[in-house]
């Protein structure tokens, strides 16, 4: 049989793989170029919707298994790629060379939303994806100490826009590098929302796939003026495991759905003996939300935000550096899934 034959048998045999979160088949998806087959070996090459997959190893084990069954096919060598997608209603809105933007929020401080913010993101770009961080908490910026940069200053490009830093693969802006440490910021609503809308506007971010925000805890001006500012693709919602903390998880999920931001998840914080397990779990199954993971409570996770040294870039195979790198591929998944069911979505070049 021709290579030309063989290859269309190939492409057959893909179209029956199916990818397990978007439930369709490969072929229809647009996720196989390049195929070829010379001398009864069939390569080819998978397009991943994020370099964060959690089911890459399913997709390639189901992929060659149906290759396999060509008859005059020995052997599959698959390569990979990623195209993250693009919602489309920020590049409309916003001319912003961004793909997603990922809101991290919580419905009271001290559950350790912060800390997920900045772990998520730095598992996200350990995967291979250009991500940013914008701290949002604009009166209370942690995010400069718990990245190790303190309170540097950025420098401003030729264009006049803030160069934001980088550090552990990501690009970072906050107001603390802007404002003096020892003073109080006494900001009204209008000024917070025009300092979120020029965090966007006035940084050089370039393209991204994932711009993740971290949000002021609670369901005040700041929540409100990113989601009036900006089409976000989602939220996150961080919570304890005891009642209190889900208590206004919950009516911060709800505030999320009546703004009509899509809820990308719940993670469960802190889980373990001294908070207790499963509070997250249960909102999410009252919310009919996904529910992303628990993280558990634990000495190095403190240690890490204190030092500028986040615990999944600095003891990434302890319990907790594994959990934030397992929510990475939950929350990439979940985006995945959001923009490529929005009719919005807007397909871009393979990410080399």
């Amino acid at each position: 049989m021709s290579d030309s034959k063989l290859q269309e048998r190939v492409m057959a045999a893909l179209g029956t793989v199916i990818e397990p979160e978007l439930h369709r088949d490969l072929v229809s998806l647009n996720m196989v170029r390049d195929v070829s087959v010379n001398d009864g070996v069939a390569r080819f090459t998978i397009v991943l919707t994020t370099p964060a997959c959690p089911l890459k190893d399913v997709i390639y084990r189901q992929a060659k298994e149906a290759v396999l069954r060509v008859d005059g096919i020995r052997d599959v060598e698959i390569k990979w790629e990623s195209n993250v997608p693009t919602d489309g209603r920020v590049f409309g809105r916003m001319e912003l060379p961004l793909r997603s933007i990922i809101a991290v929020s919580s419905g009271k401080g001290g559950v350790g939303k912060t800390t997920v913010a900045v772990n998520l993101a730095v598992a996200l770009a350990q995967s291979g994806a250009r991500v940013g961080l914008m701290d949002a908490d604009i009166l209370g910026p942690n995010i400069p100490k718990m990245v190790g940069l303190g309170f540097a200053q950025p420098t401003i490009s030729p264009d006049r826009k803030l160069i934001p830093f980088e550090v552990f693969g990501l690009k970072v802006m906050s107001m603390g590098f802007l404002a003096d440490p020892n003073t109080p910021m006494i900001w009204r609503g209008p000024m917070l929302h025009s300092a979120i809308r020029q965090f966007f506007e006035d940084v050089a971010w370039g393209e991204l796939d994932y711009m993740v925000v971290d949000l002021p805890p609670g369901t005040g001006d700041a929540q409100l003026s990113l989601a009036q500012s900006v089409p976000l693709t989602g939220a996150i919602i961080v919570t304890q495991p005891q009642s209190v903390a889900v208590d206004d998880a919950r009516r911060g999920l709800a505030m999320f759905e009546k703004l009509n931001v899509p809820i990308i998840g719940v993670v469960e914080n802190m889980s373990g003996e001294l908070f207790g397990e499963g509070g997250g779990e249960r909102l999410a199954q009252e919310r009919g939300v996904p529910f992303l993971g628990r993280v558990p409570l634990a000495a190095n996770v403190r240690v890490g935000g204190d030092s500028g040294h986040p615990v999944v870039a600095d003891d990434p195979d302890s319990p907790a550096g594994q959990a934030f790198r397992t929510l990475a591929q939950a929350v990439a998944a979940r985006v995945s899934v959001l923009l490529l069911t929005q009719k919005s979505t807007i397909p871009l070049n393979i990410i080399k």
